[in-house]
């Protein structure tokens, strides 16, 4: 049985990949390998989950389900001034990202987690391309606990298709969070803004 990607300790052979990603203006180097979420590429979820993120995005963000390290890379290449947080329950994933920020330059905190278990302290955004296939009690999971770690004002941002359960999640994050919305639709995928 293939191993999933929300596992904690994938048992894939190994595969090592490398790409370079273009992203606010700057050719990102990843490396990637079996066993995680889009090893082939940037999933174009994340792609446009960073692109929505706001202009002026300050302070503590964190990654949850950060998977190889992508949206991170990409959240400090368009806000460098930010402070990243990055968890994941997958090792191997945990240990890409922190190998794919070194390889770009970058500096983030990282979390081996399952959802918020092992994740302290509050931040200004929580950004999360969950893992879909995990579950809806997962996924909703991530939301509750999203809302538990932040600080008064700040905003959860997430990506869900609308095949796979987007206006359901958009039903369930408005009666979570004082104010939740659709900011984007691409491709079939929705970007969800919730506000603590």
């Amino acid at each position: 049985m293939a191993d999933h990607y929300f596992t904690q300790n994938p048992q894939s052979a190994h595969e090592d990949r490398h790409f370079s990603f273009e992203f606010a203006g700057k050719t990102l180097r990843f490396q990637t390998d079996a066993g995680v979420f889009s090893k082939q590429h940037v999933d174009p979820g994340s792609e446009l989950l960073c692109r929505c993120l706001p202009e002026d995005l300050s302070g503590e963000v964190l990654d949850m389900g950060c998977g190889w390290g992508a949206m991170t890379a990409m959240t400090l290449a368009a806000h460098p001034s930010v402070r990243m947080t990055m968890a994941d329950v997958n090792e191997r994933a945990l240990e890409l990202a922190k190998a794919n920020l070194a390889l770009n330059g970058m500096e983030a905190a990282a979390v081996l987690s399952d959802g918020f278990s092992a994740v302290s302290g509050s931040f200004d955004a929580v950004i999360t391309n969950p893992p879909i296939r995990a579950g809806k009690q997962v996924v909703y999971g991530i939301f509750e606990g999203a809302k538990a770690h932040l600080k008064a004002g700040g905003a959860l941002y997430t990506v869900v298709r609308k095949q796979q359960g987007a206006p359901s999640a958009l039903a369930f994050l408005k009666g979570l969070y004082r104010d939740a919305e659709v900011i984007e639709k691409d491709g079939g995928y929705w970007i969800l803004r919730a506000k603590a």
